[in-house]
């Protein structure tokens, strides 16, 4: 039996999106069901901004125009160890991704479109009960710095424009 290896890069980045009132969109992965998290996605191109990533990521997992809205990226990194069950989807050898998180503010909560073969079901919460239902550590992390750094954001200034490499 020949097993295929993988391309994927392990490179992703976290999108959390949210609401003015700290609400928090979550997806169900359609295979893992019970699974919820915020948007991910690795990049396509080792050189892709991780913007563009985003942008993309957001996009093709709930319809939802990034570029209408404010992303900022949040500076942070996690390096973690990838699932025994991912790692055919990487080249042989590869165990370990490096997630970049990224915050998408919206006004408020908007109808999203999935995408069927990834995620099954999405809702939005309350940020503490939208941490609370994430199977992944570093995006139930990431939710719960909301409240700190929903005016920082803002306030800083770091929101990430069209033509913006990052």
């Amino acid at each position: 039996m020949q097993t295929t290896v993988g391309t994927k890069i392990p490179i992703s980045v976290l999108v959390v999106i949210y609401t003015n009132d700290l609400r928090v969109l979550l997806l169900e992965r359609a295979d893992h069901p019970g699974f919820w998290q915020s948007v991910t996605g690795s990049v396509d191109r080792v050189d892709e901004p991780l913007a563009q990533t985003c942008r993309r990521e957001v996009l093709e997992e709930t319809g939802i125009d990034s570029a209408l809205y404010e992303l900022s990226d949040w500076g942070l990194r996690n390096e973690y160890e990838i699932y025994p069950h991912w790692r055919h989807r990487y080249p042989e050898g590869v165990t370990r991704n490096t997630e970049h998180v990224f915050g998408l503010r919206l006004p408020e909560p908007m109808p999203v479109r999935l995408m069927p073969r990834e995620h099954s079901d999405s809702v939005w919460l309350p940020w503490p009960e939208a941490a609370d239902r994430c199977f992944s550590w570093s995006n139930a992390e990431a939710i719960r710095m909301l409240p700190a750094r929903s005016g920082r954001d803002l306030a800083a200034g770091r929101a990430i424009g069209h033509g913006e490499r990052r």
